[in-house]
């Protein structure tokens, strides 16, 4: 047998906290456990009718069952230029600032490869998305965590980034609401990220998934209290878009994805909004890599952004609730952990005996209960000593795994 040589770039990737946990889900229903996933943040709700229309009315069109090119795309980019100029107050200009996704994931592994060279730096949070590092790691690049800890609210301290790793430095990328620790950011932040990368000459990313999942007790740190985003009441935003902070995009790029706010996960739909120059270096990426998806996914995604809103409400108030059951179950079995503000995830910090384990926590507690969660070990380094545990069930069932917990510990 032929001895092939793979690429060094694949060895950062071998491990992937989902692929651990499929493993470890795998196994425990190989014995009979009745599994309670919570380790996938792949939202259960169904995505709406008049979305499901759209994509259907598509089927029989046979105009749509071609390749689709950019230019294919423009009613979509304007949907979504029109979309955010009236959550966040933006100007989008859409022939040169959106560019169509498959999810945010694909504009958060791609752009590193238009960014950069080979021992370039790129600026990550630590816990943070594993997609984020994928995208560094295939551009030859190398990563500085940011540690994000509980005492600065899950917020990166940027003056602690050391002054030879801000020279080699070309790519910063935030998320908030941030997973996995449910964390919120101000706009004063962003502010502070915007000037700090403008300074350095750092392109920022800012992943933007769970811009609706956020919950009315956080304050007004987002456009209500700032008085942006207001044009219409179908479309407000408790927490800010990286662009308020640079509304002339002069670093920023932001990605959206539909998976969340509209359950169309399913669907992959998204689009990358900000800088003309990312966006069209990026565009050049996809172009080598693919084509875009079907039209009539994209049809489906222009009635989910100019349709009612209606959806998106009921989908934050059954995380809430579920939110409430699970946190207050939790507390009930005398596990402390706090009210997240956004998301779909609960970020708990593992009971004492389990601190520096996060990996055997979830692999025995699979194994021997059925309940699934995400270690937070898998997230980065900082994530250790944590579970994500994500609120994919409804609440009778969430009890039912708090139940298992509580007898497993």
């Amino acid at each position: 047998m032929t001895n092939i040589q793979f690429a060094q770039r694949l060895q950062p990737l071998q491990f992937n906290v989902f692929a651990e946990m499929d493993r470890a889900k795998a196994a425990a229903l190989s014995v009979g456990q009745q599994l309670i996933d919570l380790s996938l943040g792949s939202s259960d709700l169904p995505t709406e009718a008049h979305v499901l229309e759209a994509i259907a009315q598509s089927l029989n069109d046979h105009s749509t069952h071609g390749y689709l090119l950019f230019n294919g795309t423009q009613a979509f980019r304007q949907a979504a230029a029109d979309w955010y100029e009236q959550k966040f107050g933006i100007k989008v200009d859409p022939e040169t600032e959106v560019l169509p996704l498959i999810g945010s994931q694909e504009g958060t592994a791609h752009l590193p490869l238009a960014l950069l060279n080979p021992g370039d730096f790129a600026l990550l949070l630590d816990p943070g998305y594993p997609s984020h590092a994928g995208g560094v790691y295939l551009a030859s690049g190398k990563i500085y965590p940011m540690p994000l800890l509980a005492e600065n609210g899950f917020l990166p301290v940027l003056a602690d980034i050391p002054a030879a790793v801000v020279a080699q430095s070309k790519l910063m990328v935030l998320s908030y609401p941030h997973n996995p620790t449910a964390a919120i950011a101000p706009l004063t932040f962003f502010q502070e990220a915007v000037a700090f990368c403008q300074q350095h000459n750092i392109v920022l990313v800012h992943d933007f998934p769970y811009v609706d999942l956020v919950f009315e007790e956080t304050g007004g740190m987002g456009s209500r209290e700032l008085g942006v985003g207001q044009s219409s009441s179908q479309f407000q935003s408790f927490v800010p878009s990286i662009l308020q902070a640079d509304p002339e995009k002069s670093v920023s790029i932001e990605f959206f994805t539909l998976s969340k706010s509209y359950n169309m996960g399913g669907f992959r739909i998204g689009y990358a909004i900000g800088n003309a120059e990312l966006i069209k270096a990026l565009r050049q990426i996809k172009a080598a890599v693919d084509f875009n998806q079907y039209r009539g996914i994209l049809n489906g995604a222009i009635a989910a952004l100019t349709g009612p809103q209606a959806g998106v409400k009921n989908t934050v108030a059954t995380f809430r609730q579920r939110r409430d059951a699970f946190v207050n179950a939790l507390h009930r079995i005398g596990w402390q952990v706090p009210i997240p503000q956004a998301t779909m995830y609960i970020w708990a910090k593992l009971p004492t005996p389990w601190q520096n384990n996060s990996v055997e926590f979830c692999t025995e507690l699979v194994k021997q209960t059925g309940v699934a969660a995400s270690p937070g070990a898998g997230f980065g380094k900082s994530g250790e000593g944590y579970v994500r545990f994500a609120l994919v069930h409804e609440p009778h069932l969430l009890e039912i795994a708090v139940e298992r917990i509580a007898k497993f510990l």
